[in-house]
């Protein structure tokens, strides 16, 4: 979170109230003028520095709440991207990576999979290559919202309160479509989703001794077709990834920052102009 203050104006918030009315009134303005034309800013920041930033992120950075602009007694404009609340990503989380630089947090969805014993501890979900690219994506890069969704509800993943939610077997038979083929196979003319724990002997419930030998990479498949031998991923597991400072959030502000004395002083002057 970020924020533009008026400093100087006789001490400041703690002495806001000795200032004139018409200096408060000039200050809350530019302020607020100076707020708005960051927030632009920062929007046209991330088109530069993101391919293709979604929607959610743009709105995120443009959005004033009331409760964050200036005004008369408190001359502090915030400037932060805004959670909209329920169960949306909180963008802070998403962007701070990008703007401080270290490795972000587990997702909403990782944190589900990570509880039920599905994503091991220290590891993050990556969308297998062309996943995005496919009817799943979202077309900015990421993994539609409700293929997620029916992932975490296939492998029952929702905790207590959205247990209802959790795909029943029957559901899943008929995601699958199972069908019979020539020579008697079965045929997966849908899609099923299992989990591989990684290459090594896996005996199931997390023991890896004396177990079935697993050669895929640790993550989750699908498969489909004729006994199922259409295989491929989905998400796999990886170390969680650090980033590199790339959003440069408090420069831009810090540079927008620097036209508030000319807008104070203009709204100044017109304040004291029509002053009572």
């Amino acid at each position: 979170m970020y924020s533009i203050e008026v400093l100087g104006l006789a001490a400041v918030r703690e002495r806001v109230r000795n200032v004139p009315k018409q200096m408060r009134y000039a200050a809350a303005l530019a302020l607020g003028e100076v707020g708005r034309a960051a927030r632009a800013d920062l929007a046209a920041e991330a088109r530069t520095a993101f391919k293709d930033p979604t929607p959610f992120t743009i709105r995120a950075l443009l959005s004033r709440p009331r409760d964050r602009w200036a005004t008369t007694d408190r001359l502090v404009e915030i400037i932060t991207p805004e959670y909209p609340g329920g169960k949306a990503v909180d963008p802070v989380d998403v962007l701070r990576p990008e703007v401080e630089g270290g490795a972000r947090k587990l997702k909403r969805a990782e944190r589900a999979f990570q509880r039920v014993g599905i994503l091991p501890p220290g590891m993050a979900m990556v969308p297998a290559r062309g996943l995005v690219d496919g009817p799943k994506g979202d077309g900015y890069g990421n993994v539609k919202g409700s293929f997620i969704v029916q992932l975490i509800s296939y492998f029952q993943a929702f905790g207590e309160q959205g247990y209802r939610a959790n795909m029943t077997a029957k559901r899943k038979r008929s995601l699958a479509k199972y069908g019979k083929s020539e020579g008697g196979f079965k045929r997966i003319g849908g899609v099923e989703y299992f989990v591989s724990r990684g290459r090594g002997e896996f005996t199931g419930r997390g023991s890896w001794r004396n177990g079935q030998q697993q050669h895929l990479p640790a993550g989750i498949w699908q498969r489909s077709g004729t006994h199922g031998s259409n295989v491929k991923p989905v998400f796999l597991f990886v170390r969680p990834p650090r980033y590199t400072e790339r959003f440069r959030m408090g420069e831009v502000i810090a540079q927008r920052a620097r036209d508030l004395p000319q807008r104070f002083n203009q709204h100044l002057v017109r304040a004291l102009a029509t002053a009572r």
